[in-house]
């Protein structure tokens, strides 16, 4: 059961609104920890306003706010796009559906291992992306080469922070190298990494095919959290060698 506060904090009538959880019986408390925090979680409150699947939708926006790669036009791929909150934003500023005359019309492609809700702009697709045709099944479905290929995707959380780590690193390693199959010279690659150390390699193969790499933590991403993302722009096409 949740309960709100209701301590007065500056003497004009504002109110402390924190929402208090308490540990139902049966249930965990880092359960109801997590509970908690979600109900408070500002960003997650601001997508439920403003129809978003989920608050991840704010990290893909702030990230793009400050280095501009979900331009209209643009041919957008998203690996692992359950709930497709990063799906729903691409699809307005690349302007997939045409809502902006003035501007090109974009194409927006999703895929994930489980099945995903529809969402209007976006074409959405059951695949694992580490099967061996998988590239070439996104760009028949793309027509061509991507501009984008961004990712979210998360390992299973195994409670060892060092596994956790070393197990996204590989799954961005992946997600990277599929990247290069797709995508067109001068696009962008953008995805999720925990901190941890094991990150050089990865650095060095993305600073190998790309201009510039930056590492981000926007400001969704939640503080305690050791997420942050990798941004490479101007993809040189694969190299196999350090120029």
């Amino acid at each position: 059961m949740a309960k709100k506060t209701t301590k007065n904090t500056s003497g004009r009538g504002q109110r402390d609104l924190t929402v208090k959880v308490k540990t139902a019986k049966g249930r965990r408390i880092s359960s109801t920890l997590w509970l908690q925090r979600q109900l408070n979680d500002p960003y997650v409150k601001r997508a439920q306003a403003e129809g978003y699947r989920g608050r991840a939708a704010y990290k893909i926006l702030e990230l793009d706010d400050k280095f501009r790669f979900l331009v209209p036009g643009a041919r957008i791929v998203d690996l692992g796009c359950a709930p497709g909150g990063w799906l729903q934003v691409a699809v307005k500023r690349a302007n997939t559906l045409g809502e902006r005359k003035s501007k090109a019309q974009g194409y927006v492609l999703g895929v994930d291992l489980q099945e995903v809700e529809p969402i209007a702009g976006a074409e959405i697709h059951q695949l694992d992306f580490l099967e061996d045709d998988a590239d070439q099944k996104v760009m028949g479905w793309l027509g061509g080469t991507a501009d984008v290929v961004m990712s979210d995707m998360a390992a299973s959380a195994s409670g060892h922070k060092q596994t956790d780590h070393l197990r996204i690193i590989t799954l961005c390693e992946a997600a990277a190298h599929f990247a290069f199959d797709v995508l067109t010279e001068g696009g962008t690659f953008v995805a999720k990494v925990l901190a941890g150390g094991a990150e050089a390699e990865l650095n060095k193969l993305l600073r190998m095919n790309f201009t510039k790499v930056a590492h981000v933590k926007p400001p969704a991403s939640r503080s305690d959290s050791s997420e942050k993302f990798v941004v490479a722009t101007g993809f040189k096409g694969r190299q196999t060698t350090q120029d």
